[in-house]
């Protein structure tokens, strides 16, 4: 069995390996030197996973995980890395949910915001789906200790009926940058993660919509639909929500830049598109 190698790793091979990753543009060189110093199990293996990162791949699809929420999240290759501001969508749908909440979490990438949610939450009933076969696979993984039921599929096609006016909380991560905005996205999204992860069509808001459309047929009474979106997007999405007959609220993070709107399930439809804001 290999072993790592990261004690016998002196101060200046260390400090080559940050002026590396420094100079390719990685803006946390000694953090990353650190991490990808613990995950090699031979000095060819650590060699290979720096030229990697120098290459521009993202060190998560390196290392193989994430950090988000305090666990180890599973990250093959290709897969959407779940963004420390995708945190804020967790404390909000923890606030609302309670022990035995059934979750769905639709686009849900490697599953991190539902084994977050479980975490937190303690026992819930938690439901995901995502259309990326290798997404379905890390999801599987990531919430198989919580107990996780994770479908492919397109949105809530996959989900069991059984589910019809019975969900407490509806979290959707759902791609929202703009298609003419995808090459503006720095090139470790756009070049080594899916494109049906990020593009949310010409707004940004197609998947949204798309949401926000068939949210009725699933929510409890009194049930919550939180969607995360941009600060620039967020009114629109708040309109679709409103059109959609959820009462919406606009929540937003400062220091981690994240935007969540949540919208609680009404009997009619709010034409009027009413929300508030806070803080």
């Amino acid at each position: 069995m290999e072993k790592q190698i990261h004690n016998y790793i002196d101060k200046k091979t260390e400090g080559i390996i940050i002026k590396k990753l420094r100079t390719a543009g990685c803006v946390f060189a000694e953090n990353e030197a650190r991490l990808l110093i613990s995950e090699a199990q031979t000095l060819d293996k650590l060699t290979d996973m720096v030229e990697q990162r120098v290459t521009g791949l993202p060190l998560e699809h390196i290392i193989g995980w994430a950090d988000f929420c305090g666990i180890r999240i599973e990250v093959e290759q290709g897969v959407f890395i779940p963004r420390p501001r995708t945190e804020f969508l967790v404390k909000q749908a923890a606030f609302l949910a309670t022990p035995g909440s059934i979750i769905v979490d639709l686009c849900c990438g490697t599953g991190a915001v539902g084994a977050a949610l479980a975490k937190v939450i303690g026992p819930i009933e938690l439901y995901a789906t995502d259309i990326d076969p290798t997404s379905v696979k890390c999801a599987r993984q990531n919430t198989t200790f919580f107990g996780g039921n994770v479908y492919e599929g397109d949105l809530y096609h996959p989900l069991p009926s059984a589910l019809h006016n019975r969900v407490d909380v509806l979290v959707a991560n759902a791609p929202y940058v703009p298609t003419d905005s995808i090459e503006l996205l720095p090139q470790e999204a756009r070049k080594y993660e899916k494109r049906v992860a990020l593009d949310g069509g010409m707004e940004g808001l197609d998947v949204q919509k798309r949401v926000a459309s068939e949210a009725l047929i699933w929510l409890a009474p009194r049930g919550y639909l939180l969607v995360e979106t941009s600060h620039k997007q967020a009114f629109q999405t708040a309109e679709i929500l409103a059109q959609n007959g959820l009462n919406p609220k606009v929540t937003h993070c400062v220091e981690l830049d994240a935007t969540v709107v949540i919208g609680t399930r009404i009997s009619r439809v709010n034409k009027a598109c009413k929300y508030h804001k806070s803080h």
